[in-house]
């Protein structure tokens, strides 16, 4: 993925915190926690309401003072866009044919330009927090107990325009909290609202990424008294045509299925799943541009599409293609004929370019609903990235997009889902589900904001594979790329991602080697800080009497399965095999499959579907396929 074009604030150190830790706390680790307080106290908002909105907006980080996706900064997350959005454009970016389908190749998206104009009011909170405060916006971008005082200053002033009194109790805040989040539809603020009483309801404690340990005491019983949004003024969404859950907020904003030109068309193939085929994958996105600029892309019927956006600012949903349809997304025709995009609101290569808590769990809410509709198991092989989906041919692998990247917190994420990632299995297991501590887990990468230089240091959910088990030693080879590996933000040479299971081939000391690509691939893995947990699962080895066996970037019918009419596609094995002796992880059996729709009228379109089966494995970074009468299957 090519390196977006930002405009990033100076972002100076973070400056002193207001306010002492108490004497229960170590020295220095509650000063936020103080500065909560204290902000509290002057604007007379109930510091349990500030800390829930803080929770939703940035789980209390502080990030050094860099902006968020959307220029929001601190731990408010206020407002300044002007100083940080982005012009990029992230299926323009790769060498990527995002339908994956040479039968018929889509044209590559041209980069656009962002929407400018005026911003809409979300975006621009911190100009009103510093008229209110008379903070200056460099110090409440750079000092976090400022940014709290400008949050809290910003809700005092909306409980004002409501006309409501101040008051210490919570519940009597819920409007003000829904106009906090700078949606201008009451179904978008009222979910935001929603989230942040139930992080209220049900306490939260953590340790930011500063080091300062803050802490929210649960009120299982707080009800607040929903009624004045109704005098907020905001519009209504309509929700007619969505398929989300009640707990979202949803709107219907299609991307059009239209002919333009000789012949050509755009942007999805209508279908009819999950009855003519199944919806076996999620695939996660980043947009690698703003809001409003990624809505007008995908309502273009010579760009691409994908299911559902998802904004950073409150997490609200965009949904531009049913489920029954096939969206051109994931660059690999087998992949997106059997999955749901989508695209979250951010950027690979910015480290500091943070998404809120509201997005993560807006998406987790959406992955859920969808998950169960459809019956898709809640794990790594299912719960795709589009850095995991594989090329299609030998041809495709460079090309491939590598978001949403190393800095999406996975774990997070799955404990979103319900599904923590945690140990199965013994210590001696012969699988391993790599699961690093994000804050304290920093691989080092280049080339964030320029070729072969760091990027800024910050947690990750990636780590980093060599041929030995010593850090001296190469970093792990992927044949595929035809390149040697770095340690470049989008190489995926020599990295797996939190989430994901491996056979074991090996052990040395604090040092684990696992089956990837063909070979032994270590990752440093000590007792006391782990990257990975054992698991249990099943695996797939080649079959007794075959030396090795081939892999797949997808899972077509055999020549004979096609009909009249319909071209047989090549069953083209990719540069990687599967040698005798190796085990790889198998996200279950599927289907040799291939939805043929080439032209504009869906009448042509049919499910080609044969008789030869493959497994899904965990071949390398990304997953590939098997035959299935290639190898032989066996539990851990």
């Amino acid at each position: 993925m090519r390196q977006p074009v930002r405009i990033l604030a100076a972002a100076a150190l973070t400056l002193p915190l207001l306010g002492a830790a108490p004497s229960t706390a170590p020295p220095g680790t509650a000063r936020l926690q103080q500065a909560f307080a204290t902000a509290a106290a002057e604007y007379d908002v109930p510091q349990s309401v500030l800390l829930g909105v803080s929770y939703l907006q940035s789980r209390w980080d502080a990030h050094a003072g860099a902006p968020s996706v959307t220029g929001g900064y601190g731990p408010m997350h206020l407002t300044d866009a002007r100083t940080a959005l982005a012009a990029s454009d992230h299926h323009a970016s790769g060498a990527e044919d995002p339908r994956g389908d040479e039968a018929r190749p889509s044209k590559r998206p041209e980069a656009r330009a962002v929407r400018t104009g005026e911003l809409p009011a979300r975006l621009i909170t911190l100009p009103r927090a510093a008229r209110l405060t008379g903070l200056s916006p460099e110090r409440l971008r750079e000092d976090p107990a400022a940014n709290v005082a400008g949050g809290a200053a910003l809700l005092a002033e909306a409980q004002r325009r409501l006309g409501e009194p101040g008051s210490d109790d919570p519940a009597d805040w819920y409007a003000a909290v829904a106009l906090f989040s700078g949606a201008d539809d009451t179904a978008s603020a009222t979910a935001y609202a929603n989230d942040v009483y139930e992080v209220i309801r049900t306490g939260e404690e953590r340790v930011t990424d500063a080091g300062q340990r803050v802490a929210l005491t649960a009120r299982p019983d707080l009800a607040p008294d929903t009624a004045a949004l109704e005098r907020a003024g905001l519009r209504t969404a309509s929700t007619a045509g969505t398929e989300c859950p009640r707990t979202v907020s949803c709107e219907w904003i299609p991307a059009p299925y239209e002919e333009f030109g000789d012949g050509d068309y755009g942007n999805h193939d209508l279908g009819n799943r999950p009855a003519s085929q199944r919806i076996r994958y999620i695939v996660v996105h980043d947009t690698e541009g703003a809001w409003e600029g990624v809505l007008d892309m995908v309502q273009d019927p010579t760009y691409v599409s994908w299911q559902y956006s998802l904004r950073s600012t409150d997490g609200h949903i965009a949904q531009h293609v049913k489920a029954k349809d096939v969206a051109w997304h994931a660059g690999n025709w087998y992949v997106n004929a059997g999955s749901i995009g989508l695209e979250h609101e951010g950027f690979l290569t910015d480290p500091d370019a943070w998404y809120t808590e509201a997005m993560y769990r807006s998406s987790a809410r959406l992955v859920k609903y969808l998950a169960e509709k459809y019956g898709i198991p809640l794990d790594r092989q299912h719960i795709l990235g589009h850095d995991t989906v594989p090329g299609t041919t030998t041809a495709t692998i460079p090309g491939m997009h590598t978001d949403p990247g190393p800095y999406w917190d996975w774990r997070h994420y799955f404990e979103l889902l319900g599904k923590p990632l945690k140990a199965t299995a013994g210590k001696h297991a012969g699988i391993v589900t790599i699961r690093p501590d994000y804050a304290a887990n920093r691989p080092v990468f280049t080339g964030c904001a320029t070729a072969g230089e760091p990027c800024a240091g910050h947690g990750s959910s990636a780590v980093r594979l060599y041929s030995d088990h010593d850090e001296d030693s190469p970093l792990v080879r992927d044949i595929g790329l035809g390149s040697a590996p770095t340690t470049g933000v989008n190489d995926l040479s020599s990295r797996v991602s939190t989430g994901q299971s491996y056979a074991v081939a090996d052990r040395w000391g604090d040092w684990t080697a696992i089956w990837y690509l063909g070979q032994k691939a270590w990752f440093e893995n000590p007792a006391k800080q782990p990257a990975a947990v054992p698991a249990k699962g099943k695996v797939v080895t080649p079959k007794e009497g075959l030396d090795s066996v081939p892999v797949y970037g997808r899972a077509y019918p055999e020549k004979e399965a096609y009909p009249e009419g319909v071209p047989a596609q090549a069953v083209s094995p990719l540069p990687y095999t599967v040698l005798k002796g190796q085990k790889y992880v198998t996200g279950g059996k599927v289907p040799g499959e291939y939805y043929y729709a080439v032209t504009f009228d869906e009448a042509s379109h049919q499910v080609v579907r044969g008789k030869d089966l493959y497994y899904e494995i965990q071949f390398g970074h990304r997953v590939g396929f098997v035959r299935a009468a290639d190898v032989t299957v066996a539990s851990s």
